[in-house]
């Protein structure tokens, strides 16, 4: 009997790391899934596509859409509505999934002549080169920027040495 005793423990042990290894597996893959974050306007395609150039105007648009994520500064009167959806994992920077603009245009009296659509086709992605921006100028060590002053204010031939001088 104590043998059988040790093998029924055994396949209770077995079974136990087995348990114990698919949480563990199951744990970290869910660390790593992606993070779905949305910024900016919410999308409800239905209402924005109720807007119509020629029968809206700026309250019915507001009052449809609400207030828009930015307005034109220059030129046309132009609302616009951004919405972006980025995914992220875990310790990398986040990319954009989707993108989307709604610009509406008004005229001067406040009437929508022009609704556009524009999603990622337009969206430019920047990579900037390297840790550092080159700017002109000579490369300074952290002492020459520390002490490179001294001795230069009201040196002779400097352009003054002072009051009166």
């Amino acid at each position: 009997m104590g043998h059988l005793g040790n093998t029924k423990d055994a396949m209770k042990h077995a079974a136990a790391l087995k348990i114990g290894l698919m949480i563990a597996v199951g744990a970290g893959l869910a660390g790593c899934t992606s993070i779905r974050e949305s910024r900016g306007y919410v999308i409800d395609q239905t209402l924005m596509q109720t807007v119509q150039p020629g029968i809206d105007n700026r309250r019915s648009v507001e009052g449809t859409l609400g207030r828009p994520s930015f307005t034109s500064q220059y030129g046309d009167q132009t609302w616009y509505y951004v919405s972006s959806v980025t995914g992220r994992r875990p310790f990398v920077r986040p990319t954009t999934r989707d993108h989307s603009v709604l610009a509406v245009k008004f005229d001067n009296a406040g009437n929508v002549t022009e609704v556009e659509r524009s999603g990622m086709e337009n969206v430019v992605i920047l990579r900037p080169d390297g840790d550092e921006t080159p700017t002109l100028g000579r490369e300074r060590s952290f002492l020459e920027d520390l002490f490179g002053n001294i001795g230069q204010v009201g040196a002779p031939g400097a352009g003054g040495a002072g009051p009166g001088g």
